[in-house]
C-alpha cells in the first residue's frame, strides 16, 4: 500500500460515484465534469456538498475557487482530425498560482492517488479557469 493511500481517504460512496461517473460518461455526447476537493481536516477526497455535474467548460470555470486547488474529472467528447469521435476521460489538476504552500503540498501528494482511483487516462495541469478555453486543443480536437 502506498503512503498516499494511507494518508488520504475516499468514502465508499465517493468510490462508487467515481466508478459510476467513469462508466456513465464513456458514451456521452456532451461534456460532463465533477469537481473534487480535499477536506483539510479529515484528508478525505470528496465532491462538494451540491455534487454538481457540469455540462460545459464555462460552468466549471465559474465554480473553481480563485485561491484553492481542485481535482476536476472531465469526460469531453470531441472529433479528432481523422474525423473519428473520441471521448477522453481526464483529470484536470487545478492549481492556482495564488494558493498557499500548504494547499499545494496537500493536493500534490494526492494527485497520483486521485488519478489511479478515478482511472483517468491523462492528467492535465491548469493554473487558471482561463486555461479551460485551450482544453479542446490540448485534448486533440480537430
Amino acid at each position: 500500500m502506498s503512503s498516499e493511500s494511507r494518508l488520504y481517504t475516499f468514502s465508499q460512496e465517493t468510490k462508487d460515484h467515481l466508478r459510476k461517473f467513469r462508466l456513465g460518461t464513456s458514451r456521452a455526447n456532451d461534456p460532463q465534469a465533477v469537481i473534487y476537493m480535499i477536506d483539510k481536516h479529515t484528508l478525505e477526497i470528496k465532491q462538494d456538498e451540491e455534487k454538481t455535474v457540469y455540462k460545459n467548460l464555462e460552468e466549471i470555470g465559474d465554480d473553481l475557487p480563485d485561491h484553492s486547488p481542485r481535482f476536476v474529472l472531465l469526460s469531453y467528447p470531441l472529433t479528432l482530425p481523422s474525423g473519428r469521435l473520441s471521448v477522453p476521460y481526464v483529470l484536470l489538476y487545478y492549481l492556482p498560482v495564488t494558493c498557499n504552500a500548504e494547499l499545494r503540498m496537500l493536493y500534490a501528494g494526492a494527485k497520483e492517488l486521485m488519478r489511479n482511483t478515478a482511472e483517468v487516462g491523462r492528467v492535465i495541469e491548469i493554473d487558471s479557469a482561463d486555461d479551460l478555453e485551450d482544453l479542446p486543443e490540448k485534448l486533440g480536437a480537430a
